[in-house]
């Protein structure tokens, strides 16, 4: 297990946000900010790239973000995936400006459902060696589902050994954020830790809601190691207080 570190960008800026809050229409501007850094993208990307912690992303929170991503690409080429609107006809080139994999969520999903067509042409377009899927789920009636278009609709993509075992075959990693617990600091969904490292045979990383070193703990234990994870809010680098960047960054 190791700790993959994000870029978040809303705006053009390095942010912190509650994701779910992320809302198109009457509700779009009451977006839940913990944290909006002065400091530049690659001020980030470059702390990464000393630190040796490559396999990170760059997630673009909507429109106007792609000069910033542009930029934490530039100072740790090779080092970051990146994700936010990608499809076939942008995916290579996020590659060629120094993305080592792309990240797809929505293009994937038409009113809510998969398409195996959307994803041969992702495939197709940059190979699946260099693609992640994100897969960030929410629970409906005991089960997972994946969540499009910024976590807003409800797609009938369950989480479970069949189709992770399908998709893996599409793919290089699987990047999986609880959506109810991502940004509040309460706590992983250890249940989705538990069922990822149960079904996933590439890869994973998991994110959401961890606050404290002994939540990692209990990711590795119940992950039985077969997890990577990432932190937001609670990194001091991102105004956090329970968890130091430096002690993450030499685990």
């Amino acid at each position: 297990m190791r700790f993959r570190p994000c870029i978040d960008l809303h705006g053009g800026r390095v942010k912190q946000i509650v994701g779910s809050s992320l809302r198109d229409g009457p509700d779009a501007g009451k977006i839940e900010t913990h944290f909006e850094s002065e400091d530049s993208p690659s001020r980030f990307a470059e702390m990464f790239r000393r630190d040796g912690l490559d396999g990170g992303h760059v997630i673009m929170l909507g429109p106007g973000n792609e000069a910033a991503a542009g930029e934490a690409l530039a100072a740790f080429p090779g080092g970051l995936q990146i994700g936010g609107g990608i499809d076939p006809e942008n995916a290579a080139q996020w590659l060629e400006r120094g993305a080592s994999h792309v990240i797809a969520t929505s293009y994937l999903f038409e009113n809510g459902v998969f398409s195996p067509a959307r994803l041969a042409r992702l495939v197709a377009a940059v190979d699946r060696e260099r693609l992640v899927l994100d897969l960030s789920c929410a629970r409906r009636d005991g089960r997972y589902f994946v969540m499009s278009n910024r976590w807003q609709t409800w797609t009938e993509l369950a989480i479970d050994a069949e189709t992770l075992g399908s998709l893996a075959e599409s793919c290089s990693e699987f990047l999986v954020h609880a959506v109810e617990v991502e940004g509040k600091q309460t706590g992983p969904d250890l249940d989705l830790v538990e069922l990822l490292s149960g079904a996933t045979p590439i890869p994973a990383t998991y994110a959401g809601g961890i606050r404290s070193l002994a939540d990692i703990e209990a990711i590795e234990r119940l992950g039985r190691g077969r997890l990577d994870f990432t932190v937001g809010s609670a990194l001091d680098i991102f105004g956090g207080h329970h968890l130091r960047y430096a002690d993450l960054a030499v685990a």
